[in-house]
């Protein structure tokens, strides 16, 4: 016999870091909340293959607020939760070339202004942090409360505290099949199941785009490989904070006694691919060592390398609110490398959009979907890396 369908206020679909704290900050609200995730479990996805680096350094308002409230969420977890999602200030060293150093000093009074603890740098003192050369650089910039945070347990934590507030959670359940409802609610197809809710939230990740074609609706996310290289363990005498060269894009941080390293390739195809695109490593170690040369003595470990995916959009900014298209239709997806960075305040927004029918608390004016219709969609709001 057909299996009676699921009621629920809202439908979550994904269970990533976003859809896990939209799951529980709706839950926390008092709606009843269904999270159905295509995996077998929680961050399973682009969340669990992140690089787990968080940071309050942005350019522009919206993203240092989102991240900065993020943050000091995460810092204060154990203390208000109860749970350990593994933030660790280890610290966010930026090493910014000549030519956008004048920007990185405006962007830093901006911080300041919105109570980001960030420092300037002269070029010695951050090369006591991490070592490298200092040619072409202008300065440095160096955020103390910025690190690092477990992404798996920080999906698991909010996906537990939402069940202990009644809501439903359903994995190895794909999503097949959406159907919008003349009363704007919405009937979905998963795996076995049929879920019915007033609205749905958007959380897919990667395959966010895929899900909202099934709703008959445009949502411009695709997944882009990402390579994170490893050292051997063992390597490394010393930590090394979350650094990065910002005119080359190569990025470095230590791993217990190992080296981690990457840069994104520009020329990386669309599509979800978690394969580990050796050829490119090449690429990364030359551009490494010329601004790390310390990088050329350490002992390579295929092993301790993967491969992940951004969920991308056209200007790699997030989207967040209410589907022009479908009012009850919540976009919470596109974030190209920081969700979890920002995932307690966009789980935060989303409940502010479905319970009080807007977001007003900050202006997310910038992260709507309708940007992507005007001449600028492709502008860039923020530092992005």
């Amino acid at each position: 016999m057909p299996t009676e369908p699921l009621i629920a206020d809202v439908v979550v679909v994904g269970a990533g870091a976003i859809g896990s704290s939209s799951a529980f900050h709706l839950a926390r609200a008092g709606l009843r909340v269904i999270m159905v995730e295509a995996f077998g479990g929680p961050a399973e996805g682009s969340t669990g293959r992140s690089f787990a680096s968080i940071r309050g350094q942005w350019a522009d308002p919206l993203n240092i607020e989102l991240s900065w409230r993020s943050i000091q969420r995460y810092r204060d977890f154990a203390q208000d939760h109860g749970i350990d999602v593994g933030y660790r200030p280890s610290g966010y060293l930026l090493l910014v070339p000549e030519e956008a150093w004048a920007d990185q000093l405006a962007a830093v009074t901006l911080q300041h202004a919105h109570g980001v603890p960030v420092e300037l740098l002269d070029l010695a003192t951050a090369n006591r942090i991490t070592p490298f050369a200092e040619a072409g650089l202008g300065g440095a910039t160096w955020g103390p409360a910025d690190g690092v945070v477990d992404p798996h347990l920080t999906a698991s934590a909010f996906i537990r505290m939402a069940r202990d507030r009644g809501a439903t959670t359903l994995y190895r359940h794909r999503v097949t099949a959406i159907e919008g409802e003349a009363d704007g609610s919405w009937t979905v197809t998963a795996g076995t199941r049929t879920l019915r809710g007033q609205y749905l939230v958007n959380a897919a990740g990667g395959w966010s785009g895929e899900l909202a074609a099934l709703a008959g609706l445009a949502v411009p996310v695709v997944h882009s490989r990402r390579n994170v290289y490893a050292t051997a363990a063992g390597a490394l005498p010393a930590p090394v904070p979350m650094t990065i060269d910002v005119g080359s894009g190569v990025f470095v941080r230590s791993e217990g006694s190992r080296l981690l390293f990457g840069r994104a390739r520009p020329d990386q195809a669309d599509g979800y691919d978690t394969s580990v695109d050796w050829p490119w490593m090449e690429t990364v170690l030359e551009l490494g060592v010329a601004r790390f040369p310390w990088l050329a003595d350490l002992p390579l470990d295929r092993g301790g390398c993967w491969a992940g995916t951004y969920e991308i959009t056209p200007d790699h900014h997030g989207i967040v609110g209410a589907d022009p298209a479908a009012p009850s239709w919540v976009n919470a997806c596109g974030f190209s490398g920081h969700g979890l960075m920002q995932a307690p305040e966009v789980g935060r927004l989303v409940a502010e959009q479905i319970v009080e029918g807007e977001i007003t608390s900050v202006d997310a004016t910038a992260l709507r979907l309708d940007r992507f219709a005007t001449a600028d969609a492709s502008r860039h709001v923020g530092l992005v890396f």
